[in-house]
């Protein structure tokens, strides 16, 4: 009984991580378990740098046929919280973005990918900038792997919007949580 018990173990630890090992992942060569002032935002009292971070995701499902980015602080004080990067119909040949590609201004996005408006009401990344003395806000970073090339959406949608048709077209998901907070000066 032992016997079969260790090699029912064996499998089983053998099976989940193969099975691990396919999931659909994102990782990020520059960030780690809290943002930095390279991420930070400039502007509304914040002086970071507004750098996007580096990005890369593999084992996407079957079907895939385009790539979304968003950016999320569910903590932000608006009963809504606070959309800081949306960008869509990125190909699906694409598997990384570089470092600062959320700057619209340096092209560094694939040319058929939209960066819709955030909730600062500009066209790209908008890094993190928590009220002072807030505390630690959450920061979820998601790839979406969709079933369409193209969500049929403007540079000018807002985030609502573009969230509902991430909705409709996510075959999977795979998210980065960082943190980041500002201390009163």
């Amino acid at each position: 009984m032992k016997k079969i018990n260790l090699i029912l173990g064996v499998f089983l630890t053998i099976t989940s991580i193969a099975n691990a090992q396919n999931t659909f992942t994102l990782s990020s060569n520059d960030l780690g378990g809290s943002a930095t002032i390279n991420e930070e935002f400039n502007g509304f009292g914040c002086t970071g740098n507004n750098q996007s971070p580096q990005l890369s995701w593999n084992n996407a499902p079957k079907g895939t046929k385009s790539f979304a980015v968003t950016m999320y602080d569910p903590d932000a004080p608006t009963g809504s919280g606070w959309w800081h990067w949306v960008v869509f119909d990125i190909p699906s040949t694409i598997t990384s973005l570089k470092s600062d590609s959320g700057d619209v201004s340096l092209n560094l996005m694939p040319k058929e990918a939209i960066q819709s408006i955030t909730d600062y009401g500009a066209h790209g990344y908008g890094g993190p900038c928590p009220p002072e003395g807030h505390g630690l806000h959450q920061y979820i970073i998601t790839v979406h792997a969709l079933k369409t090339e193209k969500l049929g959406l403007t540079k000018e949608t807002n985030p609502a919007v573009v969230g509902y048709y991430l909705w409709n077209n996510t075959l999977a998901k795979a998210s980065i949580v960082t943190y980041y907070k500002r201390d009163k000066k």
